[in-house]
């Protein structure tokens, strides 16, 4: 039997792994874990105030919060911005024995988001109309974020770690929060700088993307992503996924949270079954997961326990255990 790790490695990089890696937080134990240094500098709290000096306010219904004060309220106050040191020992100091302790898990160490940091310090209103007034304080700030993720990375790669995601939700429903070309001129050169880097430290590259992102998904897988983690597929749909990006990238994914989950345990079976067929092969190219947070999205244990159930199911029908 393979290890979790490389069972994931193997998945990633399409070579026939011998059962399905999941992450199915806490109902089994699971293949892959979660690190990030600490402080992390990409952390958004619920509420209070983040290293960078962004105030944040609880939504009240969940563990979320939101920006409610920026601190780049206009371009002048970049120069007194507070950057987290990246490079502060201390901060990686909970990290100085991961790979001892993770065993033979696969470790997805966290990177700073490229995206929603942005609009973090900035706020979307005002991120939108940088895009067409101040394109380069905008790639000011990118290239300040950029930075310390090559610096992160060569750090969790020289402890071990396998993989490093960005948490970063480039889309709405049904379109990008930017146009795609607007992506491909301001934030694709930073994201392929951060993929790179991770290459280059020996880890796999994750992104984290919730809505509609297929205009520039091809992108990505170009620039060098390895595996998506969306949250959402029936918004972009299934069938479109699978025959425009499937064998090209791995997908990391629950059955859509917004709608599948919300449906008859035996719809959400079906539509399980559906993804290893439409987005994975044998020999590798999905990993199935469940969302965090199923308090704040509504899943029902029986909802959760059928998914992990039938990928389970799954798993030992393709692979014979």
């Amino acid at each position: 039997m393979m290890t979790p790790r490389e069972v994931f490695r193997r998945t990633i990089r399409f070579r026939t792994p011998d059962r399905l890696g999941h992450d199915f937080c806490d109902l089994y134990e699971n293949d892959c874990c979660g690190v990030a240094c600490n402080p992390w500098p990409d952390a958004r709290p619920s509420s209070g105030v983040d290293e960078w000096g962004a105030v944040w306010v609880n939504l009240g219904t969940t563990t979320l919060g939101e920006v409610k004060e920026f601190p780049l309220k206009t371009w002048d106050d970049l120069a007194h911005l507070k950057i987290p040191d990246v490079d502060d020992p201390k901060r990686w100091e909970d990290l100085k024995d991961i790979r001892q302790r993770a065993g033979d898990k696969y470790i997805i160490s966290t990177g700073v988001s490229l995206f929603e940091r942005v609009h973090f310090l900035r706020g979307l209103h005002n991120m939108w109309l940088d895009i067409h007034d101040a394109p380069d304080r905008l790639r000011e700030v990118l290239e300040i974020l950029a930075g310390m993720n090559e610096r992160a990375c060569k750090r969790y790669g020289e402890l071990g770690c396998d993989g490093c995601i960005l948490w970063d939700d480039l889309g709405l429903q049904d379109r990008l929060m930017v146009s795609p070309q607007q992506w491909r001129d301001i934030w694709k050169p930073y994201y392929a700088r951060h993929f790179a880097a991770c290459h280059e430290a020996g880890m796999d590259t994750f992104l984290h993307s919730c809505g509609y992102i297929v205009d520039i998904l091809d992108d990505l897988i170009e620039i060098g992503l390895d595996v998506i983690q969306m949250d959402q597929q029936q918004n972009m749909g299934l069938e479109l996924l699978g025959k425009r990006f499937g064998g090209r990238i791995t997908f990391f994914s629950p059955a859509d949270i917004q709608v599948v989950m919300q449906r008859p345990v035996d719809e959400i079976r079906a539509y399980c079954r559906r993804m290893v067929q439409v987005l994975g092969r044998r020999e590798g190219g999905f990993l199935p997961r469940l969302y965090g947070d199923a308090k704040a999205v509504g899943h029902t244990d029986e909802a959760r326990r059928a998914a992990c159930e039938e990928f389970l199911k799954i798993s030992r029908e393709m692979y014979g255990h």
